[in-house]
């Protein structure tokens, strides 16, 4: 038996695709510092000469950090730890592939880009040095360093400084080095020390694709050394000194002091005179103190003005350079005095006046003599005057003084200078030194009586007095009171009262209380006039006066019940539709003048008839359309009602009237006459339109009469003939014309109750229409069958003295009831008129009765 040869197992390896390759054995690989971790940087790629399935790995020198891992299938590495190429540039790694039996490793090398991620560091700074202030400019005074650990442009390092337009120095980019500016000097006496702020700034890079530049900052401090190039100064300039009245020689004035102008060596100072002082004064030549030689009173000038000189010493005892200022010495009085008040006698702290009130603005107190004054000199002796007291009635002249013044007071507010509010005024003077320390004062009291006048006029207590007062209130009853006040003092306080007016006839006042009330004679009647309106003036015994408007009300009582136009009324009521009747409440307001309707007794039916209360329209009950209906329920064929209808006011107490109504029931029945009857009917309650119609249709015919006339006289002119007479028809008894009958007579039938004969007159008439839902504004309407012919109404109906009555279909002609007599708006003197004729009128009926 024969054994098959061994089959040979070759390596897996890696494919070599050149060093700028992301795939095979990362050999040249590089990557930049600035790659995210996280990113998959490259693919180990390689394969097996079997084609078995390749697996690959990753691995690192024992203590190195592992940078990067790998997918053991895909060959995928990715970057885990951020890169620094400043601490590490290069990354060693071990790279395997296996196929399961053989495995191959190989060591690459990763190198790491530089990015510019570093910012320069400066490797002297920050630093202090010093600098004498007499370097020249342009004479190196600093070399800054600083270093930048990234290569290339990000590399590079250049310097400037921050404001360095405003700085005394510049700096060389390129080596750093720091001078003096051109044209500038150091001066210790003006900056002692310098603060220099150098920035060092790289040449920029990519950093995360991005171009990017980096700096850094650092402080330089120069401090100036000071050199003797300055001239000693005064402190503390200008100078003042006093000489007071009670100074002793010796005394010192003030003291001067000056020093080197180089601070930092500072030079000793001598003082002298160089001018002025007339050997009244001297000077401590170390300390600059000044003081006086000799007494106060010896002083020729009141100012001295005094040059005094500070020389530098030299360390030999030389005397150098030196500074003059003036000392300006002046000779003053002590304020020992303070400010003081003069009467006539001498000094004076309490001034009195009286006058009257309301002087004229501007005017001097004349009684009041005060002078002021300050024995003090200069600026001691000048004070301020003013006064302190209520308000701003008077005013101080002058108000500012040097030693002495005759003082003035003038009324400034002469309408505040009033007695009702002060009896006297109070006032303080006062005297306040200006310009000294002790700011000495004064104080005087002012004491102004006032004296009164009459300078108020009586004023009332309101603008405007409303009052009330029920009407038929008996004469001399009270109305209002009104109320003045006069605030001046004696009888010009006093007031006396007066009324007038247009609406004060009625009415009387009392002149010391101010009690209104009516006149004894006088009635008040709201239905005659309910308002009244006049003036009552309040006066003084020098007669300055004033206004007040006094309003009265006439309150209305219920005093007049409801008043039917007559007692006894006739009407006719068509079946459908009511009849009104009317009463009238003479009371001027409500509820007084608003009536109520109601029926109180019918007879022969009691529930046949309905009453609007309101508007006193009378109608049949709703279920009754027909006599028919009426003759069932009655029994009767009568169609007459007599109803006893009272009239009730809503007035408390409630008045009540009652009057009676015949009544007489009929059906709607068709009006002969055609188009003129169907007219009057609509218009049966229109008397003034059917007259106007009337003459229109009169007028007509006459203008058709005359033009006729004169077109036959033309015609008959032109043809000189004469025509022969003509002969008038008469119209045929079938023409509808106005027929008119004594209303007297009753007709037989209810249809010939509208044909008058036109030979009878009837006095004039006024239709009042009191159904508001008849059929007048309808042309035509078709009446029901007539009703059944009816038993004339009995003989009482019919008395002698009865209205004048046209039946109609829902109205009556009566003669027109008086009406209510309509107030009216006058003006106030007829108002007077009418009250004073009713008056008389009044007590005329008085004796008659």
């Amino acid at each position: 038996m024969c054994l098959p040869a061994a089959q040979a197992d070759f390596a897996p390896y890696f494919y070599d695709n050149g060093p700028y390759s992301y795939n095979g054995n990362l050999a040249l690989f590089s990557l930049s510092e600035d790659t995210a971790v996280g990113t998959q940087i490259y693919r180990l790629n390689g394969t097996d000469p079997e084609g078995q399935e390749v697996r690959y790995g990753l691995s690192f020198d024992p203590g190195s950090k592992e940078y990067f891992s790998v997918d053991s299938k895909s060959g995928n590495i990715t970057l885990v730890e951020k890169l620094d190429r400043e601490k590490q540039d290069s990354i060693d790694v071990l790279v395997s592939i296996t196929d399961g039996q053989s495995k191959v490793v190989e060591r690459v090398t990763i190198f790491v880009m530089d990015a510019n991620d570093e910012k320069p560091e400066f490797q002297n700074m920050p630093a202090i040095i010093d600098v004498l202030e007499t370097t020249e400019s342009g004479i190196s005074i600093y070399k800054v360093e600083a270093v930048d650990r990234d290569t290339g442009s990000g590399g590079s390092v250049t310097y400037y400084l921050q404001s360095a337009q405003s700085t005394l120095f510049a700096i060389d980019r390129h080596s750093g080095v720091l001078r003096v500016k051109s044209g500038e000097m150091l001066d210790y006496e003006k900056a002692k020390t310098h603060f220099v702020i150098v920035i060092a700034k790289d040449g920029g890079g990519s950093f995360n694709g991005k171009e990017q530049f980096m700096s850094s900052s650092a402080t330089l401090t120069i401090n100036v050394i000071d050199a003797q190039d300055t001239l000693p100064s005064f402190i503390g300039t200008p100078y003042f000194g006093y000489v007071y009245e009670i100074s002793v020689p010796g005394s010192e004035i003030f003291t001067v002091e000056a020093r080197d102008g180089d601070v930092g060596n500072p030079n000793p100072v001598r003082y002298s005179f160089d001018d002025g002082d007339d050997g009244f004064f001297s000077i401590n030549k170390t300390s600059g103190c000044i003081t006086l030689l000799t007494l106060p009173i010896y002083l020729k000038r009141e100012i001295f003005n005094i040059k005094v000189r500070a020389s530098e010493v030299s360390p030999e005892g030389r005397l150098m350079d030196y500074e003059v200022t003036t000392v300006v010495i002046r000779v003053v009085d002590l304020n020992n005095n303070p400010p003081t008040f003069y009467g006539e006698n001498g000094p004076q702290s309490t001034f009195e006046l009286t006058m009257y009130e309301h002087p004229p603005e501007g005017e001097i107190l004349r009684g009041l003599k005060i002078t002021v004054n300050d024995s003090d000199q200069g600026a001691n002796a000048k004070f301020n005057l003013r006064l302190i007291g209520p308000g701003r009635m008077l005013r101080v002249v002058p108000q500012t003084v040097l030693n002495e013044a005759q003082v003035t007071i003038l009324v400034e507010d002469s309408a505040a200078m009033d007695y009702e509010k002060y009896h006297f005024l109070t006032y303080k003077l006062l005297a306040v030194e200006i310009d000294t320390p002790e700011k000495f004062s004064a104080t005087a009291d002012i004491v102004i009586h006032l004296l009164d006048t009459n300078d108020n006029a009586p004023k009332f207590s309101s603008d405007y007095y409303i009052a009330r007062i029920p009407e038929n209130s008996p004469g001399g009853s009270n109305v209002v009171t009104v109320t003045a006040f006069d605030p001046d003092s004696g009888p010009w306080g006093e007031v006396k009262y007066s009324i007038y007016g247009s609406g004060a006839e009625l009415f009387l006042i009392k002149p010391d209380s101010g009690i209104i009330y009516t006149q004894p004679w006088a009635s008040l009647d709201a239905e005659v006039r309910s308002k009244y309106n006049f003036y009552v003036k309040a006066e003084d015994t020098e007669g300055k006066y004033n206004l007040a408007e006094v309003f009265v009300t006439v309150l209305d009582l219920n005093d007049h019940s409801p008043a039917f136009y007559d007692n006894f009324l006739e009407k006719t009521m068509v079946i459908g539709a009511p009849v009104k009747i009317e009463a009238v409440d003479d009371d001027a307001e409500v509820p007084n003048n608003v009536i109520e309707y109601a029926i109180m007794k019918a007879e022969p039916e009691n529930n046949i008839f309905d009453i609007n209360a309101d508007t006193g329209e009378i109608m049949l009950k709703s279920y009754i359309k027909s006599m028919a209906i009426i003759q069932n329920i009655t029994k009767k064929r009568d169609c007459t009602w007599s109803l006893v209808v009272q009239a009730r006011d809503r007035g408390h107490p409630s008045l009540t009237t009652t009057a009676v109504i015949k009544i007489d029931i009929t059906e709607a029945t068709q009006l002969k006459g055609g188009p003129l009857g169907s007219f009057l009917m609509q218009n049966r309650n229109k008397p003034l339109q059917i007259l106007g119609m009337l003459a229109g249709i009169i007028s007509l015919m006459i203008i058709v009469t005359v033009l006729i006339s004169t077109a036959t006289f033309m015609r008959n002119k032109k043809s000189n003939r004469i025509l022969p007479n003509r002969r008038v028809k008469r119209r045929p008894k079938t023409q509808h014309t106005w027929l008119f009958k004594n209303p007297l007579k009753r007709p037989e039938r209810n249809e010939q109750k509208f044909k008058v004969k036109e030979e009878e007159r009837e006095p004039e008439v006024i239709v009042e229409n009191v159904n508001h839902n008849n059929n007048a504004g309808r042309i035509l309407r078709q009446w029901p069958p007539p009703p059944p012919p009816c038993a004339p109404p009995p003989a009482f109906c019919l008395p002698v003295e009865r209205q004048w009555v046209i039946p109609t279909v829902s109205a009556t002609v009566a003669p027109k009831p008086l009406k209510k007599a309509v107030v009216t708006r006058q003006d106030s003197v007829s108002k007077a008129l009418v009250s004073e004729l009713k008056m008389r009128l009044e007590q005329k009926r008085k004796p008659d009765h």
